[in-house]
């Protein structure tokens, strides 16, 4: 007889809100997942136990159909995840993939981030069952918790300053929500390309680790009545007058506008989100823009500044060839230690309502994780 497992548990969405806030009231759930059958894998497959299970702003907005990319209900959400092979399919190379592994789950081809058969299997949950080809192994000497926390943002913040911003050595570049998941990646990655880092965010304690992980200098851009402050100032003087080159902006709203004011002539500003204004997009999966963000031409007219969009995986999507570069470069960097995620907050299953809402209001630096 084969090896049997327990039953588990798992977290489904079930329809879209209005908001991610009514979604997780009235429509994210957990319940019971039947016990894993070996026998049932088919030839391509791999039974994974889930170990760690990143939760990203993304998995938020998914549930409420804001996001550009639409998980069709049912589904688990958490788009990259941690653990180990419990059993392998028939066809599956044992050079490729064999009980007992630590693996990395692609994003791109599993979980509700992706397109095809396997877009309903995400990490909240005790077991998957996806495909070999769909794992990477973990790199040694990097946790459960810290494999969660590695694709999504280092290959955000390869995307926005290496093809998109071009950053080079020497330049200055200034990172809104330095403290979120790809806000402390791209510390990191700047630092790395040479740049100097000019943090920003709300909160002195983030901040003080942010400068921790690499950030040259660090702004708390919140006024003392909790509201967006003018904070040129505080930019220009740490740049003798001059601005920084380069803006990674993963905030939008207003803070996007008084960034602009930081900037030199010249300078690109990468747009990587909206975190700021997350109802962009009407509720419930019903798409369009009716609050769309808006920047000011006279001030990019006037600085002859270059906006770029930075679109991380529908940019995969469009051009595939593209991605293995930077997966080699991320997964050299993590081997030899030069980038490490950090995880500030981690929860058991029971709690996924806690670590999600943890993370839509902004109390947590860096990475966030579920243990199944």
């Amino acid at each position: 007889m084969g090896k049997s497992f327990p039953a588990g548990q798992r977290v489904v969405v079930t329809e879209y809100g209005e908001s991610p806030e009514e979604a997780l009231d009235r429509f994210v759930h957990l319940e019971a997942q039947p016990a894993p059958d070996p026998a049932e894998l088919k030839p391509h497959e791999v039974l994974v136990a889930v170990k760690s299970v990143a939760i990203a702003w993304v998995d938020l907005l998914m549930t409420s159909g804001q996001y550009q990319h639409m998980a069709k209900p049912p589904y688990t959400p958490g788009m990259e995840y941690t653990g180990e092979v419990l059993a392998v399919g028939a066809g599956v190379n044992s050079a490729q993939c064999a009980v007992g592994d630590r693996v990395l789950a692609d994003m791109m081809k599993v979980g509700p981030r992706s397109h095809g058969d396997y877009q309903s299997v995400g990490g909240l949950a005790n077991y998957v069952v996806i495909p070999a080809d769909s794992l990477f192994k973990l790199p040694a000497h990097l946790s459960f918790d810290e494999g969660a926390a590695l694709l999504q943002a280092y290959e955000t913040a390869y995307h926005c300053l290496i093809v998109r911003g071009q950053v080079q050595r020497g330049e200055t570049v200034l990172i809104n929500g330095a403290s979120g998941l790809t806000g402390l990646a791209a510390v990191q990655v700047a630092k790395l390309l040479g740049a100097t880092v000019i943090a920003t965010g709300r909160s002195d304690r983030k901040l003080a680790l942010v400068k921790e992980h690499g950030a040259d200098y660090a702004v708390n851009i919140c006024a003392d009545d909790g509201s967006l402050r003018e904070f040129r100032d505080d930019v220009k003087a740490l740049t003798e007058g001059r601005g920084v080159d380069v803006v990674y902006d993963a905030v939008g709203g207003q803070v996007s506008n008084e960034s602009l004011r930081c900037m030199s002539f010249g300078g690109r500003f990468l747009i990587v989100g909206w975190t700021s204004t997350p109802n962009v997009a009407r509720g419930k999966g019903l798409r369009g823009a009716p609050n769309v963000n808006m920047l000011p031409t006279n001030i990019i007219q006037m600085k002859s500044l270059s906006v770029l969009g930075c679109p991380s995986a529908i940019a995969v999507s469009k051009d595939p060839s593209i991605r293995q570069s930077r997966l080699d470069l991320i997964f050299q960097w993590a081997e030899e230690g030069k980038i490490r995620p950090f995880v500030s907050h981690t929860y058991p299953i029971a709690d996924y309502k806690k670590a999600l809402l943890a993370r839509w209001k902004g109390e947590v630096t860096g990475g966030c994780v579920v243990h199944p």
